[in-house]
This record gives structure tokens, C-alpha cells and sequence, in this order.
């Protein structure tokens, strides 16, 4: 078949776009015809197709005009429609496969395929189609006000607590709503069961919702030592973004009550604060890894926590993490709990009061853990080959 992969960008930035890279590597190692849309921006590295990609957008422009030019984009797809349209006439793809398209592109593409003809997968991320701020938070607290009545966007300022922010947020939930997304997707990728319950709960139909667990490439891990033959340390590791929702402060503020090592991988809004608020010499700020590096903090690390305070669909972190055989503390919210319930090695928490005795009792058990055993039933639950197995079936499905 011929797919083309959509998402807004095409570097390793978050999960999303990671997944987008591998999946399209994946298919194309199963013989499929893959290309790739996006918007055009400098650290894209699948870019083959550029002349069609969407030109770049600003949103923290100062000036009114790049304002004005960010806000078409978002209710309307302003500059989206030439290209993309260009682009599927030169390709004809059987398949049009979203990932994350809002904002930065626009659901507009997944009205131009459909109208064409052409088979809409799309693989949600995030719960943006049920939250017009995305991640069902709202000042710090899970809220799911807007399954129902998006107009609750702006009454709660739930878009980062600014007005003018919130209302352009709702605008974008109503202009792209739900009864149009069912129309022009044939099936919605739901990377976890939770997920999948939430978007019931939105009103869309369980027969558009598939449930496929996110992949991690067996070649990638296979390539390295038996997990179970690694040296590790006395350490424990935090691997994300640093911002609200990932809840990573009351990990600091535990740390700072034990003796052990924490490295903390990533970047984000709240970096400057957090180095400036967490100096010690058992919390280590290692910054942004490539996937390299990631992989030899997960062989070294005893386990890695997942502190987050929104509903995680299916993070790449937890996949990673258990098929180096490096258990997981996870707060037992949204998607992380379906991911570690196969193994008693891994922890659930619920309170942040809960984490220094928690960590302490993890330190504890680590040496009693079968790690090559771990390593090797994930695999297996989240390879690229039983990924692959369900996502033909989808696309196949008439």
C-alpha cells in the first residue's frame, strides 16, 4: 500500500512524533510505500516532500500579523490546502495516517482525504478531541469539563489560564468538532484502553475506536547486551518533558529527602525554575538525550518513575523503560497502570506523600528483580512486528 504519515513535526520532539518517524520506518520495512506531510520546519528530517509541507507558523510571535497568521491556522487550516492537496494528487495514497495534527497543521487534512476517497486512520496522542487545552487539566487539577460542553473552556481559562488563549481554544473545538472528525475518519488509533473509555464517554462511536498499545522497535534493543548482564546503579531516573502536567517537582521534593541518585532527562517551560529550586548532589539535570543516550541511562538506572498528574495515554518513557528490564513507578492515572500491570516489579502510586517510601521500597527489591525476564515480556507485548500485525488489520478492514 501507499501511506502517508501526518503529523506536525518530523524530528525526535515528543512521543508523537517519534512514533510518526518509527511507524513509517516500520512500514516501510514491511514493504509499504510511505511518505510524509508536515509543517515545514528547519530540524525536520524527513523533509523529501517539503515543497508541499505547510509553511512554518510562530506561536509565540510578538508582531500582530504572525498573531493573525497563527490564528487562521487553527480555526480554519490557513495554508494547509494547497499543499497537502498537491501532495496526495502526486502521491495517491491508500491511506492518509494522522498523528498530531492540531494547531501546527489542522484537521482540515483529514476533510481532503475523505473527500478523495481515501482510507483516514488516526492515531491519537492526546485527548484534544475531547479537551480544547488537550490534556484534561485544568489549574493543576484533572478536569473533564468539556466532554461535553466545550464552552467551559473559556468560563475556567483552561488554555493556560489566559482568556484570549481559551476562546481562540474553543473557537477550534467548535469549528473542528466532533460530528465532522467521525465523518472523515474511518478509524481512530487508541494507544490505550483508557483512552479509549474517555472517548466513549465523548460521544464517539466504539466502532471508530481501535485500542493498539504504542511499539518500540525490537532491532533497537535486541542490538544491545542481555538487560539482565547490565551493572546498575544506585539511581533512579525521570524521563520526559519538564513542564505542569508530567508532576515532576514532588519527585524533587522527595529526592531531597533520600540518599539516592535521580537524573532527570528532558527539557521544558519549568527547567530554569526547577535546577534553580533543586541543587543537590543526589539530583542530577542531564537535559535533552537522544535515544542513544536514553538507552544506556535505562541499562544503568535501578527503576524510572512516571510522577504525572494528567491522563498519560501511553508513554514512550514506560515502553522504553520496561524493555531495558528497568521496572517503572507510575502514578496510577490514566494510561501508565494498564502498562505495568503484567509485572509484579513494577509500583503504583497515588499521593505524592506516598513516593519517599515508595522509591525506598523499590531500592530495596531491585536486586531480587529478573530483569532479562522483564526486558523480555515486554518485547514481546510491545514489539513493532505484533504493532504491525494489528495495524494491517485496520487498514484492511473494509
Amino acid at each position: 500500500m501507499k501511506i502517508l504519515l501526518v503529523n506536525k513535526f518530523l524530528y525526535p520532539r515528543g512521543g508523537d512524533c517519534i512514533h510518526t518517524l518509527n511507524l513509517g520506518q516500520m512500514l516501510r520495512e514491511a514493504g509499504h510505500t510511505v511518505r510524509f506531510y508536515a509543517m515545514d520546519y528547519p530540524e525536520n528530517i524527513q523533509d523529501k516532500d517539503k515543497p508541499f509541507f505547510a509553511k512554518e507558523i510562530n506561536f509565540s510571535s510578538a508582531s500582530l500579523s504572525g498573531k493573525i497568521k497563527a490564528a487562521k491556522r487553527i480555526l480554519w487550516g490557513t495554508g494547509v490546502k494547497e499543499g497537502f492537496k498537491e501532495l496526495l494528487k502526486d502521491f495517491q495514497p491508500d491511506i492518509v495516517h494522522l498523528n498530531n495534527i492540531h494547531s501546527y497543521l489542522s484537521p482540515l487534512v483529514a476533510r481532503l482525504a475523505h473527500e478523495q476517497g481515501i482510507k483516514v486512520i488516526w492515531t491519537l496522542h492526546d485527548y484534544k478531541l475531547l479537551c480544547p487545552a488537550y490534556n484534561c487539566l485544568c489549574k493543576g487539577e484533572v478536569c473533564e469539563a468539556c466532554f461535553f460542553n466545550k464552552k467551559n473552556a473559556i468560563l475556567r481559562k483552561c488554555m493556560k489560564d489566559n482568556l484570549p488563549a481559551s476562546i481562540l481554544a474553543w473557537a477550534e473545538a467548535k469549528n473542528w468538532n466532533k460530528k465532522k472528525l467521525m465523518e472523515w475518519t474511518d478509524t481512530f488509533i487508541c494507544p490505550s484502553r483508557f483512552m479509549a473509555e474517555k472517548m466513549q464517554q465523548g460521544g464517539y462511536s466504539a466502532e471508530k475506536l481501535q485500542i493498539i498499545h504504542n511499539f518500540i522497535s525490537e532491532k533497537q534493543i535486541k542490538s544491545d547486551v542481555n538487560p539482565s548482564g547490565y551493572e546498575r546503579e544506585n539511581s533512579y531516573a525521570y524521563i520526559g518533558r519538564l513542564s505542569e502536567e508530567k508532576g515532576v517537582e514532588p519527585l524533587l521534593k522527595a529526592a531531597t529527602q533520600l540518599p539516592y541518585t535521580l537524573y532527570i532527562a528532558g527539557t521544558g517551560p519549568l527547567k530554569n525554575d526547577l535546577v534553580r529550586k533543586y541543587t543537590a548532589d543526589n539530583i542530577v539535570f542531564l537535559g535533552h538525550l537522544a535515544s542513544k543516550d536514553i538507552a544506556e541511562l535505562l541499562k544503568k538506572v535501578s527503576f524510572t518513575v512516571i510522577p504525572s498528574i494528567w491522563y498519560e495515554n501511553n508513554p514512550l518513557s514506560v515502553i522504553e523503560s520496561l524493555c531495558y528490564g528497568t521496572p517503572v513507578l507510575g502514578r496510577n492515572i490514566g494510561g501508565i497502570p494498564e502498562l505495568l500491570e503484567t509485572d509484579k516489579c513494577n509500583c503504583l502510586f497515588e499521593r505524592d506523600n506516598e513516593l519517599p517510601t515508595l522509591i525506598t521500597e523499590m531500592f530495596a527489591s531491585a536486586t531480587s528483580i529478573h530483569r532479562g525476564s522483564l526486558a523480555a515480556t515486554s518485547l514481546r507485548r510491545f514489539s513493532d512486528k505484533r504493532y504491525y500485525q494489528k495495524w494491517l488489520q485496520i487498514a484492511e478492514r473494509e
